[in-house]
């Protein structure tokens, strides 16, 4: 399976001990040069930047076409240029998940065919497949440590879903 990641899914379970979630049920994940960059090239301590430079399971690669990477952030307004390499790294490796949290991000994705998920989606795997038994925990401390932004709505949800 092949899995590609933007930046919030790695520093936000990364924030909380739970990066190693991603290796459990994934295995591998790839990110594209921009998703380093944003994480190990700024001056401040980002939540997972030591693992993406040391962990084996998570690769780095460069996007091919950086012309569709230019062209969508040419014509996407809101998308940054992680997001932007991610998705278009996503459909050179013919990704079978691209793990993306930014609303625009995730809609451009989804126009282009490729099939994602977000961080509460992670968890939600995570816990049928019996990795996690909560996810409210796990949910209100992203909130409270991470300063993740989930609607109440999409909170509530992701608990219904969750059977809790």
């Amino acid at each position: 399976m092949i899995v590609v990641s933007d930046t919030s899914p790695i520093t936000n379970l990364a924030a909380i001990g739970q990066l190693e979630l991603l290796h459990q049920l994934y295995t591998n994940i790839v990110i594209p040069v921009a998703v380093y960059t944003e994480m190990v090239g700024v001056d401040k301590f980002i939540p997972g930047a030591v693992e993406v430079q040391t962990l084996p399971w998570i690769q780095t690669q460069t996007v091919a076409n950086h012309q569709s990477v230019v062209d969508i952030l040419a014509n996407q307004d809101d998308i940054d240029l992680g997001e932007a390499e991610a998705i278009i790294l996503a459909l050179e490796l013919k990704a079978d998940l691209l793990l993306m949290d930014e609303r625009r991000g995730r809609a451009l994705a989804a126009n282009y065919g490729l099939s994602i998920t977000g961080l509460l989606g992670v968890l939600l795997q995570a816990k049928h497949k019996g990795l996690i038994q909560i996810v409210k925990p796990m949910i209100d401390e992203l909130i409270e440590e991470a300063d993740f932004r989930v609607s109440n709505q999409l909170y509530a949800t992701v608990l219904e879903t969750a059977g809790e």
